[in-house]
């Protein structure tokens, strides 16, 4: 397909702030050219009666059950940190 006849692919370069070669302004051009007229296929669809969903398929809670565990013993929670006093991560101060 071509590119659809409004799309200044200039402008949308700019929008992004990319600096596009020739060659990669008539491949993106063409690229956005056919999304676009796959949404104007889209808005063809009879949806009437379909209620709107957020995802294609059901989503379902994945998350564990939240049920307390044992946390890292103190040596091994400590063992990256660059800097340490008294069982505790020493970190450069941020607030005055």
């Amino acid at each position: 397909m071509n590119p659809a006849p409004d799309l200044d692919i200039n402008y949308v370069a700019n929008l992004a702030r990319l600096a596009l070669t020739d060659a990669e302004k008539g491949k993106f051009a063409q690229q956005l050219g056919d999304i676009l007229h796959y949404v104007e296929k889209l808005k063809q669809v009879e949806v009437t009666g379909v209620e709107p969903m957020a995802h294609a398929a059901p989503v379902y809670n994945v998350w564990a059950a939240d049920v307390a565990q044992p946390g890292l013993p103190v040596g091994a929670a400590l063992q990256n940190a660059p800097a340490q006093r008294d069982n505790l991560i020493v970190v450069p101060k941020v607030v005055e």
